[in-house]
Parts: C-alpha cells; sequence; structure tokens
C-alpha cells in the first residue's frame, strides 16, 4: 500500500467524501486530461502550500511513480514562488491603492521562467499552490497564462479540484490526534 493510499484510508468516517475525492482527482487513472506531469506537479506544488508534511510525503511517494525530480523540483519552486507572489499581490490588491499597484514588485522570482518543465505546466504547478493560498489575482493571471499556452479550461477545473481536496485533506489531517502510523479507516477498506 503506497503512502497516499495509507493516507487515504486512514481518514475517519466524517471525511469519506474526502477519501473517495482522493481515489478519483488522485489516484484514479480516469476522468482527467491532466498529463501526469500536470497532475503530479500541481499536486506537490498544492501539498506543499497546505504545509502538511505527512500529505506532502505522501504525495511525493506516490508522484515519484509518474514523474521525475525534475517536475518535483519545479512544482516545489512554483510553491515556494507562490509563497511571495500570493502574500505581495494579494496584499497590493486588498490595498485598494492604485499608486501602489503600478510599482514593481521589485523581488527575485527568476524561478518563474527557469524551471526545467513546460510552461503551460509551471502555471498549473502555480495555480495550485495560489488555489490554496487564495490570491484572487495570482489564480487569474496563473488559469490566462496557462489558457495562453494551450491549455484547456477543463485541465484548468481538474488543477482546482487537486487543490481543493488537497487542501480539505490537510485540514482533516489536523484536525486528528497525532499518530505515527496511519491505520484504515474501517476494517472493510471504507473506500
Amino acid at each position: 500500500m503506497t503512502p497516499l493510499e495509507a493516507l487515504r484510508q486512514s481518514l475517519p468516517e466524517f471525511a469519506k467524501d474526502i477519501r473517495l475525492n482522493i481515489g478519483s482527482v488522485l489516484v484514479s487513472d480516469s476522468g482527467t486530461e491532466l498529463t501526469p506531469t500536470q497532475k503530479w506537479g500541481s499536486a506537490i506544488s498544492a501539498a506543499v502550500a497546505c504545509r502538511n508534511l505527512q500529505l506532502l510525503r505522501a504525495v511525493e511517494v506516490h508522484a515519484a511513480q509518474y514523474v521525475d525530480e525534475t517536475v518535483g523540483a519545479a512544482a516545489r519552486r512554483a510553491a515556494a514562488l507562490m509563497g511571495i507572489t500570493n502574500v505581495y499581490y494579494r496584499a497590493v490588491h486588498m490595498s485598494g491603492d492604485e499608486a501602489l499597484s503600478q510599482l514593481p514588485a521589485g523581488l527575485r522570482m527568476t524561478g518563474l521562467i527557469q524551471h526545467g518543465v513546460p510552461q503551460a505546466d509551471f502555471e498549473l504547478f502555480g495555480l495550485a499552490a495560489s488555489v490554496i493560498k487564495g490570491c484572487e489575482g495570482c489564480i487569474k493571471a496563473h488559469v490566462r497564462s496557462a489558457k495562453e499556452h494551450g491549455v484547456r479550461t477543463e485541465n484548468v477545473q481538474a488543477v482546482l479540484k487537486i487543490a481543493a481536496v488537497l487542501h480539505c485533506t490537510a485540514k482533516v489531517l489536523e484536525s486528528l490526534p497525532h499518530t505515527d502510523e496511519l491505520q484504515p479507516a474501517d476494517a472493510s477498506g471504507g473506500a
């Protein structure tokens, strides 16, 4: 059993829908038009943004079956950079100060273009992290740029689902008493 499957099965009965959504959105190979790079890079980026080490480890171990370290590094880079952009641009937007919004950020972000994966994929990784962090301007920018690079609306929706499911999974895990070993939710498998 992979760590992601163990994590999924460990979720309590009140999170049954989350268990099912992890299965359909992440574990299943059907129902998405994302490439493995897009799917697992977005999942890694979202998991980093969720700040739950148990979830991140499970996602990264599972993702290693489908993508190489270049994708994992690009996904982590996207999440790290969104840590800067999501806070900065959300604050600028919330300030309502037009003059402030016209100033250049002046923050180092060369990783936005130097990451080793196709730009369309990197935009989806950035989108996944931005959804977790809730930056409206960044979400809009990543969706626009992803579409300019040939990403379809259905692919964008798939990334939104991945981010939503991982975010909720992290919150459920945080609500549970800490255990070193994951245990299945019930003896029947409770999928």
